[in-house]
């Protein structure tokens, strides 16, 4: 049976000489995988182009219930992306969010407010030009919404010094491990405050923003099993220094 459903690509892989398995997570199916005959050959009429890491997909697609691999109908980027390709900042960013997001996210269920928040984010990233060098940071505090760790609401001004990371909560007692403490939890708490809309008024020194995603990434790897180690951030760093 024939579906309708955006799509965002999490990860492409070559299968033989000129197919991909194309790891897609969709609005109505949650993550699924799809084989795409043909690919890499001149005349294809979906091109391993269109499968770039966090390219947002209009797709046809058909769908059996718990079948590994699925097939492709028809497929279109659509929005097609404007500038992510081509500006070396907004593609490491989303070169760093791919691969946290193929960690975090397994899901084969649908899940459209994590859809909608993933979607939306990129095409927010794709249009802006001011205030890019915290979205990650903020991508990140965001994500654990529907993730299912967000981080307890920031109490009263003075009752919170410390954000216990284990527990996702701000506590005036310092914890005995893994915890944030001033000035860094006010400023882990301004991106807890932080919208799309005020995002580029957000400031950080290269420094606080480099400790900051170090220990948002020890957050999700407390939080979500087997996260392990994210490689590409080290490369964000450089780029946003």
């Amino acid at each position: 049976m024939l579906h309708k459903t955006r799509g965002i690509v999490f990860k492409t892989t070559d299968y033989g000489e000129s197919s991909v398995i194309v790891q897609v997570f969709t609005e109505k199916f949650g993550l699924q995988s799809y084989l795409i005959n043909g690919v890499k050959k001149p005349k294809a009429k979906i091109s391993r182009n269109m499968l770039q890491p966090l390219h947002l997909l209009d797709m046809v697609v058909y769908h059996k219930t718990n079948g590994a691999v699925q097939r492709i109908a028809e497929l279109k980027n659509a929005p097609q992306l404007q500038s992510i390709p081509y500006d070396v900042i907004k593609s490491s960013l989303v070169i760093f969010l791919n691969e946290v997001l193929y960690k975090a996210v397994k899901q084969q269920t649908a899940d459209e407010n994590l859809f909608d928040f993933v979607f939306n984010a990129i095409e927010w990233l794709d249009h802006q030009t001011t205030g890019l060098a915290n979205f990650h940071l903020f991508f990140l505090v965001r994500l654990t919404r529907y993730l299912g760790f967000y981080p307890d609401k920031y109490p009263a001004v003075g009752d919170a010094e410390f954000f216990d990371m284990k527990n996702g909560t701000f506590t005036r007692y310092k914890p005995d491990l893994n915890y944030l403490s001033p000035p860094h939890t006010q400023n882990f708490n301004k991106l807890l405050l932080s919208s799309f809309e005020t995002l580029p008024q957000l400031k950080l020194a290269n420094d606080e923003r480099r400790f900051l995603l170090s220990k948002l990434l020890e957050y999700y790897a407390m939080h979500i099993e087997g996260f392990g180690y994210v490689r590409s951030h080290e490369i964000l760093e450089e780029v946003l220094s």
